[in-house]
């Protein structure tokens, strides 16, 4: 295992969510075409739903990076009227993205002319991480860190842990803490120990 010169820090490790290291595969193509351009929305706004881990926070910085735009996370819990106020404030110069794990129809804002705007909001879907981006993740977050792994290493991880970019994370802080407490190379035996011991990683 080769590190950074950096002594560590028993401090969690702040996740890289730059623009500039946005994975794209077949699980988030759709979604980050549709946000590169815009201005050919048919409304200033859109709506980025799916699951806790999908990536809807990396896109949602990307896009405010890319465009001089507006982002509102976790749209759902938002006070209804300074959402309705959002909407109606944003412009083909800067349009406004949200984000949330739920459909409009389920969120509870009781507020008529907001649900009509978002009726009118294009909704992009994502799901699950598929392996592809699971392993670029995975290895994207190594690398922060300087720690060399294998492909096998990846490969094995990928088809075991739950499908989340958030539980990507959660597995590579606790596989570098290991390392680090039990003086090891993280390998598949190390990550077998590691992610057997705490189901919650797994399937």
């Amino acid at each position: 295992m080769t590190r950074a010169p950096e002594p560590a820090l028993p401090l969690a490790w702040p996740a890289d969510l730059s623009p500039d290291r946005l994975a794209i595969t077949e699980a988030n193509r759709a979604a980050a075409a549709w946000l590169a351009a815009p201005g050919l929305w048919p409304v200033p706004v859109t709506l980025v739903v799916g699951p806790a881990g999908s990536g809807k926070t990396h896109l949602a910085r990307w896009f405010a990076a890319h465009h001089r735009a507006s982002v509102i996370e976790g749209a759902e819990a938002e006070d209804p009227e300074r959402l309705f106020h959002a909407w109606n404030a944003a412009s083909r110069e800067t349009p406004l993205l949200l984000t949330s794990p739920l459909a409009p129809r389920d969120w509870r804002h009781g507020l008529p002319d907001l649900a009509s705007r978002l009726a009118a909001t294009p909704l992009v879907r994502l799901g699950e991480p598929d392996d592809e981006l699971l392993a670029a993740v995975l290895a994207k977050l190594f690398a922060e860190r300087g720690i060399k792994v294998g492909d096998d290493l990846i490969r094995w991880l990928v088809v075991r842990i739950e499908r989340s970019l958030v539980t990507a994370q959660a597995v590579v802080d606790a596989l570098d803490a290991a390392a680090l407490a039990r003086r090891r190379a993280i390998t598949i035996p190390l990550a077998r120990e590691v992610v057997d011991g705490q189901g919650e990683f797994g399937f």
